[in-house]
C-alpha cells in the first residue's frame, strides 16, 4: 500500500514580502504596549501621600522638657570664678561652726540660710537664669530685696532674691544664661551687701545648690529629700518681719513699767523731800500762827488793864 506523502505548505500570506515585517511590527507593538501598561500600574501604586503639616498647631511645639532635662544647673552669674559666696547653705549635718556661719541674724532672731549668697566684690552684676524655664513669680519685697522664681519642672524651681531692675515678667520663657535682673541689697541680710540670694527647691523644700551645680534636672527629680542635707525650718519674709515688729513692741512694753517705777520713785522722793515752795508755805503758815498768838495775848493784857 502506498501512502502519499503530505507536503507542508506555508500559508499564502507568508509568501508575501510584507508578511514578516508586519509580524515583527505587530509583536513590537504588543511588547511596547505591555511595558507601558506595567509602568502605568507601578505609578498608580507609588502614589504620593505626603502633605504639609500646619506649623501653628499644638503638636508642633519644641520639646522644652526634653531640652531642660539635658541641661545642668549652673551658678546664676556670668563668671563664677570672680564671685564670692558670702553665706553658705545651712546644712543640718554640717559641723557646729559651719552651721553657725550659715545663720542669718535679723531682728534678734537666727534663721538658717536656705540658699547661698553670691557677691562680686561689692559691685552690681547681672543675675542669670541657672536653667531654662518659665517665670512663675516676680515680686517686690522690701525685706528680701525682691524675688524671682523660675519653674523648670513640676515642683522644681530656682529662686533669686535680693535683686532689682527686673528684666522678666510672669509667664516669660527664659533660656539658661539669660539675664533676668541685677544684684541688689536686702534688709534681711544687710551684712552680705550687694548680692543675689540663690535657692534650688523641690516640692517647696530647699536643697543645697552647691550639691547640684553641673548636674542635670533628672538628678534632682530622682533625689530623695529625706536622704539629702536640707535646711531646717525658716519663716517666710512676712513672718520674719512680723517677728521683728513683735519684738519691738515687747521691748516698748518692757520700757513702760520702768517709766512707771520712775514716776512712783519721784512721788516718794517728793513726799520725803518737799520742794522749796512747800517749805516756804509751811514757814509762812507758822509765822502767821505766831502773829495771831501774839495779838491774842496783847488783847488779853489790854482787857485786864481796863477791868482794873
Amino acid at each position: 500500500m502506498r501512502e502519499e506523502e503530505k507536503k507542508y505548505t506555508s500559508p499564502k500570506f507568508l509568501k508575501r514580502r510584507w508578511a514578516y515585517p508586519a509580524i515583527y511590527l505587530a509583536s513590537a507593538a504588543v511588547i511596547i504596549t505591555g511595558i507601558l501598561w506595567y509602568q502605568a500600574g507601578n505609578d498608580a501604586n507609588e502614589k504620593d501621600y505626603s502633605y504639609d503639616v500646619p506649623t501653628d498647631n499644638e503638636f508642633n511645639q519644641p520639646a522644652e522638657e526634653v531640652n531642660r532635662s539635658l541641661e545642668n544647673f549652673v551658678m546664676p552669674v556670668s563668671s563664677p570664678e570672680d564671685t564670692v559666696i558670702e553665706k553658705n547653705f545651712y546644712d543640718a549635718e554640717a559641723s557646729a561652726e559651719e552651721q553657725e556661719a550659715a545663720l542669718v541674724v535679723y531682728g534678734n532672731m537666727y534663721y538658717p540660710n536656705q540658699g547661698i549668697d553670691i557677691s562680686k566684690d561689692g559691685k552690681e552684676f547681672d543675675v542669670l537664669a541657672a536653667m531654662s524655664g518659665t517665670v512663675t513669680k516676680v515680686q517686690e519685697d522690701s525685706l528680701l530685696g525682691n524675688t524671682i522664681e523660675i519653674e523648670h519642672s513640676k515642683g522644681i524651681v530656682t529662686r533669686y532674691q535680693s535683686v532689682k531692675d527686673f528684666e522678666v515678667a510672669v509667664g516669660d520663657v527664659v533660656d539658661q544664661g539669660q539675664a533676668i535682673a541685677k544684684a541688689g541689697k536686702s534688709l534681711f541680710n544687710e551684712d552680705a551687701g550687694v548680692h543675689v540670694h540663690f535657692e534650688i527647691r523641690k516640692d517647696s523644700v530647699a536643697v543645697n545648690p552647691i550639691n547640684y551645680f553641673n548636674k542635670s534636672l533628672a538628678t534632682l527629680q530622682e533625689a530623695k529629700l529625706d536622704e539629702q542635707k536640707v535646711s531646717g525650718d525658716q519663716p517666710e519674709a512676712e513672718a520674719a518681719q512680723e517677728d521683728a515688729v513683735k519684738e519691738d513692741a515687747a521691748a516698748q512694753d518692757e520700757a513702760k513699767p520702768e517709766e512707771g517705777a520712775e514716776g512712783e520713785a519721784a512721788e516718794e522722793n517728793q513726799e520725803a523731800n518737799p520742794s522749796d515752795a512747800e517749805q516756804k508755805d509751811a514757814g509762812d503758815a507758822e509765822s502767821n500762827a505766831d502773829a495771831q498768838d501774839e495779838d491774842a495775848e496783847s488783847n488779853a493784857d489790854t482787857t485786864q488793864e481796863d477791868q482794873e
